[in-house]
């Protein structure tokens, strides 16, 4: 097993940026994003469905504005990126992170476990998506950056609800990039493997959770700032050319 590599230090990518992340409250890839986003420079918010620990995640980053949020709700979507705007003045990148796992044979699974997958991981990030565009639009500036999965491209037991609504997440970047790239907004997503955090063991049992680490190239998973780094990257100005893409961070192998 590989070594974590050494916590970086910021270089101003995102120097006076405003900047949403969904979904960050917590220790996830949400949290790590919205931390690394505000040690590059950015003027960062924050939603999440969970007040207390929205909160929490807001004052460890220095007092960041907290908008509460159920991204299944399009009243409280709008509400969000009105409150955003209105306070920050603009909005130049959207992190699209909310997203809801579990694990369920397809024979096994009820249209309950189903639509709960897809409304939060699919139609959330679409609803935001929506919401941040008509926005950004009208500015002619903006950044989009969906968080999808590697399992939108391969097959895991179990997992074909939260599978087929990350390969949506894809598919959805690729059309919106496309609608958006006349006004200048840019539409990407980060792929990543296995970012391990405490609340992926309660989607993911820790026998499976064991078993894809052995299929990591490093040996061990990603910590969730590695993938932040590739957020940060996508929503910079290092990205200029690149929309609808789809990058893949992951040291995964067949």
């Amino acid at each position: 097993m590989t070594q974590v590599p050494p916590y970086p230090e910021g270089h101003g990518l995102l120097a006076g940026k405003k900047v949403l992340v969904t979904a960050a409250a917590g220790t996830g890839i949400g949290f790590a994003t919205a931390r690394r986003c505000a040690e590059e420079g950015a003027v960062v918010a924050v939603s999440d469905k969970h007040e207390r620990r929205l909160a929490e995640a807001a004052e460890q980053l220095g007092g960041a504005l907290a908008v509460p949020c159920d991204v299944t709700q399009e009243d409280q979507v709008q509400r969000l990126l009105d409150t955003v705007v209105g306070e920050l003045g603009s909005l130049d990148v959207l992190v699209n992170n909310a997203g809801l796992g579990g694990t369920a044979r397809i024979t096994e699974m009820t249209d309950e476990q189903w639509h709960a997958i897809l409304d939060v991981t699919l139609t959330g990030t679409f609803r935001c998506t929506r919401a941040a565009l008509r926005h950004m639009l009208g500015r002619g500036a903006g950044v989009i950056v969906n968080n999808a999965s590697i399992l939108g491209w391969r097959a895991q037991e179990g997992q074909a609800h939260y599978a087929a609504a990350k390969a949506g997440v894809m598919a959805l970047t690729r059309c919106a990039a496309i609608e958006a790239a006349g006004a200048g907004v840019r539409v990407n997503a980060v792929s990543p493997s296995l970012a391990m955090h405490p609340f992926l063991s309660k989607a993911i049992d820790q026998e499976t959770l064991d078993e894809l680490v052995t299929r990591e190239a490093f040996g061990r998973s990603a910590e969730p700032w590695e993938v932040a780094n590739v957020i940060v990257f996508l929503a910079s100005d290092y990205s200029s050319y690149m929309t609808g893409e789809v990058v893949s961070v992951s040291s995964q192998h067949p």
